[in-house]
């Protein structure tokens, strides 16, 4: 099964820019509603994904006291230094949904890139779990099928 059929497009995702801000990245968080977007880079090369978390290890590892952290002293700071690379794996547009899966269990969504690295848009988790659901709903209703035809069968015999 081809997983572009799941594809949420970039041009509706949220997402960062690598060279944001630390402010500019949490105002956006903050309006998005999400614990978690994919960043990516002024060629639209995927390049993470940064999470509230992030924003706030960050902050503490910075060893600035928590009442002093004003978004003015984070100004300086651009989301490329504080996202984890290697955190959450891209897939390519042509991996099946079993694999899909397996990165689905790291986070709600799974970022999609093509060939060249960039970044094309995100599987959610409930669309694979919908998937699997469906396939695992058709295969008992196939056997149920089967089972009604062979009891047809054997009744007219």
């Amino acid at each position: 099964m081809n997983i572009a059929s799941f594809l949420m497009p970039k041009a509706d995702v949220t997402y960062l820019r690598d060279q944001m801000t630390i402010r500019q990245g949490l105002e956006k968080l903050r309006r998005s509603g999400y614990t978690a977007v994919p960043v990516i880079d002024n060629e639209d090369r995927y390049v993470g994904v940064v999470s509230t978390s992030d924003f706030l290890w960050n902050i503490l590892d910075h060893n600035t006291p928590l009442p002093n952290v004003t978004m003015k002293s984070v100004e300086q700071m651009t989301l490329r230094d504080i996202i984890q690379g290697g955190k959450i794996n891209p897939v390519c547009i042509d991996t099946n949904m079993e694999q899909l899966l397996g990165q689905a269990q790291k986070q709600n969504f799974v970022p999609v890139i093509d060939d060249r690295n960039v970044f094309i848009g995100i599987i959610t988790r409930s669309e694979i779990i919908k998937y699997f659901v469906k396939k695992q709903l058709d295969i008992v209703n196939n056997r149920q099928l089967m089972e009604n035809l062979e009891h047809d069968v054997t009744k007219r015999s």
